[in-house]
């Protein structure tokens, strides 16, 4: 196991892909020191920025105990081992993931996720803005994987989302699932507005309060609870809205019976 510790508060972003399990894998300290980061527009080398010790555990393959929330890409591209984060983590947290975990104590910020295709990632705060999105510009999304945010989630996360299950303890912000095409959302407090929009398929279930269902969901059923993933299952009921409409979609949006008393004038179009 590799333990870096912070050598000092970071005041410029800090690229770091290099952290990394399958980086670091069959290297001694000294090799893992000498390993590129850019830290601003300055090229260095990562002991300069942290303290890098080895100890006799196997797992987990990382730790680091810190605060790295300027710290970016740690993860990037990971297929094995596991990195836990003692600290809040930088953007790009994850990127392209195809295997392995990664385990923060603390939150993450914007992009985590982004074009994950395997592993766990586990986030026990709060997510930033576009958790398992893709850049502007791209339509690649999540496609594989699952996600889990113990706190809050902001805005645009999932957008073209293609696969994999994303689980979020509290409350989620606007446009979740924007575009998404698979895939399983499951949001167990509250979310903002545009949930779904121009969705095609997969489902959102909204366990808390929804702000809005956008007119183009046409309600299709009630239904008791819904398959999250194996061995998990969300308990309702649950009003099944079918859409995005405008989209010739066929996602389903479930939505709390109990707790969006409002949308009971659905129930005379079934």
């Amino acid at each position: 196991m590799i333990t870096l510790t912070p050598l000092k508060q970071f005041r410029f972003p800090v690229m770091a892909e290099c952290i990394n399990p399958d980086v670091f894998q069959g290297k001694s300290v000294d090799e893992i020191v000498q390993l590129t980061v850019w830290e601003g527009n300055k090229q260095k080398k990562l002991g300069d920025l942290f303290k890098i010790e080895q100890t006799p555990a196997e797992t987990p393959s990382i730790v680091i105990n810190g605060n790295v929330e300027e710290v970016r890409r740690i993860g990037s591209g990971m297929k094995s081992g596991e990195i836990v984060i003692n600290g809040n983590a930088g953007m790009h947290l994850g990127e392209k993931m195809a295997g392995g975990k990664i385990i923060v104590n603390g939150d993450a910020e914007g992009w985590a996720g982004s074009d994950m295709k395997n592993g766990l990632l586990e986030i026990m705060g709060n997510a930033g803005p576009y958790l398992a999105s893709p850049y502007r510009g791209s339509s690649t999304g999540m496609r594989g994987g699952k996600i889990v945010v113990h706190g809050n989630v902001g805005t645009d996360a999932a957008v073209f989302l293609k696969g994999g299950t994303i689980k979020i303890i509290g409350d989620a912000g606007p446009f979740m699932g924007f575009r998404m095409c698979d895939g399983t959302i499951h949001i167990e407090k509250n979310c903002g507005t545009r949930v779904g929009a121009c969705m095609t398929g997969g489902k959102i279930v909204v366990s808390g309060v929804l702000e809005e269902v956008l007119p183009t969901f046409t309600i299709d059923s009630v239904k008791a609870k819904v398959k999250i993933e194996e061995g998990d299952s969300a308990t309702g009921p649950f009003y099944v809205f079918i859409g995005d409409l405008a989209e010739s979609g066929n996602g389903k949006l479930y939505v709390s019976k109990a707790n969006n008393p409002q949308l009971s004038t659905y129930e005379k179009y079934l």
